[in-house]
């Protein structure tokens, strides 16, 4: 089951709930008030650190590839 973001219009809470996708925009009680929360759009990013110890973009999260130093086309083949 997928983990959703809600946030709570009395409480200003904003919480996670693990729910099936069939219940994701059915209104969720906060565990806080427990007034009736709504779904919000839950942004992430995610990083990798190079052997340098620098952060990086994931391989795949782009619209640009990252690897310019082979030509497998497939991140996972070269390590970058």
């Amino acid at each position: 089951m997928p983990i959703y973001e809600y946030t709570c219009p009395e409480c200003k809470n904003t919480f996670e709930k693990l729910r099936q996708a069939s219940q994701s925009d059915q209104p969720c009680e906060c565990p806080t008030c427990k007034a009736e929360a709504k779904r919000v759009m839950s942004v992430f990013s995610a990083f990798s650190a190079s052997l340098g110890g620098v952060p990086k973009a994931v391989a795949g999260a782009s619209s640009t590839s990252s690897c310019s130093s082979c030509s497998s086309g497939n991140c996972g083949s070269c390590g970058s």
